[in-house]
């Protein structure tokens, strides 16, 4: 029973502190680690991210990485510089972590310019967003705003009245490409006027337009997610041929200065992007590639079949802490684990079950509680009774970005260094909160 030796420091129970994790860990082989634990291979998160640098490049597209799935700032760095190429362009998806990014150090060395907040701009989020904005023009960097409805437009010029020296806002426009998540219709008899009136905003400079693939994770062959990455192309050109349409009548306005960008994708879609996949019709504006679960991946990127299982690089470390024979379908065996919904995610997908079990394909993560989970041994599995209790297993679970939101700290190993594929070599701390 020696892997199920695990220990838990007082400081544990405060708010997580790198240095203090960094000289309680680091060094430690992974079945010493108390569970549930996140463990990441920067070796994977690393070889993810160049790989994306290299799909952005080979389709003749710029890049914007989403930081959503990890939140800090040793993956950012990644996520934006690799040995293939480098970007400076991000996505938030909370306000706690665009600060963060300042706070981090990541906008005062010129790793991260240019910052998107991925919401369509709320009323009580402008004061910050103003902040945010300002901190980043120190460094010479630039805050992007979405917005989807003239009613944002109306707060955005009101706001600025009151100012004693008012700004333009860097806006994404945000085009619904039919998955009724956000974005504005792309059906002429209704953008056209949206658009009109955008552009006449005092308060606003139109960018480019916006479109996010998330039906693509239904992909499941290359041929399919290049056709929802064709299909986000096409959404976000015809936008901008109707605003340039506006723009013919108005010669001086400043939108005349620039191209619009054209940002689309998600991590299938953008997985597709390739000189395979290259845009050959007539463009309106530049191409940017947009992406941010590929650096970590989980099951339901792995059912698209774009990726193979080696490339995912996070998984959740679980103890076995009880058994049952014959409880489970067919009598089949069952066992439990202390990993269920908090550190997995309730998030399911077209590969059955929470999460599996690394190097055991006959058991599967088949029911979650909120603290523990319940390992089902699958048909294969009839004389393969591989799970004993005090056992460290490994879990692939769903969906790496609400995994990885459970998680106070995460463990980082390199499968590319000697000796560092199962212990810890760093401890990355994200970033919480809204």
């Amino acid at each position: 029973m020696e892997s199920i030796r695990q220990t838990h420091t007082p400081w544990q129970l405060l708010t997580p502190n790198k240095d203090a994790l960094v000289n309680e860990f680091v060094g430690k082989p992974l079945d010493e680690l108390r569970t549930p634990a996140l463990v990441v291979d920067r070796a994977a998160f690393r070889d993810n991210c160049a790989k994306m640098h290299e799909n952005a490049k080979d389709w003749g597209a710029r890049f914007r990485a989403h930081l959503k799935t990890h939140k800090t700032v040793e993956g950012t760095r990644l996520q934006l510089v690799s040995d293939v190429d480098k970007t400076n362009a991000v996505i938030v998806s909370t306000l706690m972590e665009a600060w963060e990014v300042v706070r981090g150090g990541l906008v005062a060395d010129g790793t991260v310019k240019d910052l998107l907040y991925g919401l369509p701009v709320g009323l009580n989020k402008i004061d910050d967003l103003s902040a945010l904005n300002k901190e980043m023009c120190k460094y010479g960097g630039t805050v992007r705003i979405f917005v989807d409805n003239l009613e944002q437009i109306k707060f955005l010029e009101e706001y600025e009245k009151r100012q004693v020296k008012p700004k333009k806002w860097s806006a994404f426009i945000k085009i619904d490409g039919g998955q009724k998540r956000a974005g504005t219709s792309p059906q002429p008899e209704s953008f056209k006027p949206f658009i009109k009136t955008v552009l006449g905003s005092p308060v606003i400079t139109v960018y480019g337009f916006y479109s996010h693939a998330g039906d693509s994770y239904g992909s499941t062959s290359l041929e399919e997610a290049e056709s929802y990455l064709t299909g986000e192309v096409r959404l976000v050109n015809d936008a901008a041929t109707m605003a340039l349409e506006i723009l013919a009548d108005l010669p001086e306005h400043p939108s005349h200065n620039q191209p619009f960008v054209l940002s689309v994708g998600s991590t299938p879609a953008a997985h597709s992007a390739s000189a395979r996949a290259r845009v050959t019709s007539q463009l309106h504006g530049v191409l940017e590639l947009h992406a941010g679960n590929y650096p970590m991946l989980d099951l339901q990127q792995l059912h698209t079949t774009l990726i193979d299982r080696p490339r995912i690089s996070q998984r959740v470390l679980a103890t076995v802490i009880s058994y049952y024979p014959g409880r489970g379908k067919d009598g089949l065996d069952e066992a439990m684990c202390d990993a269920g919904a908090i550190a997995m995610s309730k998030d399911t997908g077209k590969i059955p079950g929470f999460g599996e079990v690394v190097g055991k394909s006959s058991w599967r993560l088949g029911r979650i509680s909120q603290e523990h989970g319940t390992l089902e041994q699958t048909s294969t599995g009839r004389t393969d009774q591989t799970l004993r209790i005090g056992d460290i297993i490994q879990i692939v679970g769903q969906h790496a970005c609400l995994i990885a939101a459970g998680h106070p700290w995460y463990y980082v190993v390199d499968s590319d260094v000697d000796g560092s594929a199962d212990k810890v070599v760093d401890v990355w701390v994200p970033w919480k909160g809204w």
